[in-house]
């Protein structure tokens, strides 16, 4: 299976992985801002060290794998790879792993946080083309979609499931009728924040499941922050985490309750806190 992956990586095009220049986004290290790369783990132990070795190190100025409590031997591979490992006591959900995850890597200086899952489904070498938009000052969020362009027809060649497909097209067409948007996917897990817009947003009063992503897009919505999206390939490997069919479609219902709740909130019949910009309540004097 490792021979299988390797060449499935080298055999992606220049085209899609960009020149070096559309690649950074900046040139001289003076002008760097210090990118950190978080990995949500649960159970992540036979991939891991692949998507390691496909991250662009001189891209990537730290990383931190936060563990979710693994069973599998997770954790004994980070450290061989010498990673800034924490570890919860217990699996408390993926919304907490990733709020551990940008604390961690706020106190660390972040400029730019990218969330790299190492179940090696999405391609770490394009993290360059993550970051590039909020470097250049484009953007404040940048997704990672895997239905842009051609490749909204490819990814089930790839292997997402026909009904993955249609509820995550759905979902995308209801969200962007909320949130006034025109975005391709609004269910990845390849995402890059600038640290203005992890300061901006109370990212711990989110969910501690999966619905966290979808509740964080909200609120940077209602903050008025920029969002930008780049195309990306996808994989569907044995090894790689998935949600169940039951799951995703508690998922989907999770996902029309913060549409209501945002709706409410924006209307302003129940105003939440949860959709609050937090340095909009004060200014310098």
């Amino acid at each position: 299976m490792t021979h299988l992956l390797r060449f499935t990586l080298r055999n992606l095009s220049q085209d899609e992985l960009g020149s070096p220049a559309e690649q950074t986004g900046f040139s001289g290290a003076r002008n760097q801002p210090k990118v950190v790369v978080v990995m949500p783990a649960f159970n992540a132990g036979r991939t891991l060290r692949l998507t390691y070795e496909a991250l662009p190190k001189e891209h990537t100025n730290h990383i931190i794998l936060v563990d979710d409590g693994s069973t599998d031997d997770t954790i004994d591979v980070a450290k061989s790879l010498g990673l800034e490992i924490f570890v919860h006591n217990r699996n408390y959900g993926y919304g907490a792993n990733q709020k551990t995850c940008y604390t961690e890597a706020l106190r660390a200086g972040a400029d730019v946080v990218v969330m790299v899952h190492p179940d090696y489904q999405y391609d770490p070498r394009l993290l360059p083309q993550m970051i590039a938009p909020i470097v250049r000052g484009e953007a404040d969020v940048v997704l990672g979609s895997r239905l842009k362009n051609r490749l909204g027809r490819q990814a089930v060649a790839d292997g997402m499931p026909w009904w993955k497909w249609l509820g995550n097209r759905w979902l995308t067409a209801v969200e962007n009728i909320t949130f006034g948007l025109r975005l391709s996917e609004y269910h990845t897990g390849y995402r890059a924040y600038s640290r203005r817009a992890l300061d901006a947003c109370d990212f711990r009063a989110h969910s501690d499941g999966f619905v966290f992503d979808q509740e964080m897009i909200a609120q940077i919505v209602a903050t008025g922050l920029r969002i930008a999206e780049t195309q990306v390939p996808v994989r569907y490997l044995p090894e790689a985490s998935s949600v169940s069919f039951i799951g995703s479609c508690v998922y989907g219902c999770s996902i029309l309750w913060l549409v209501v709740r945002y709706l409410l909130h924006r209307y302003h019949l129940w105003p939440s806190r949860q959709f609050t910009n937090l340095s909009g309540r004060y200014r310098r004097l």
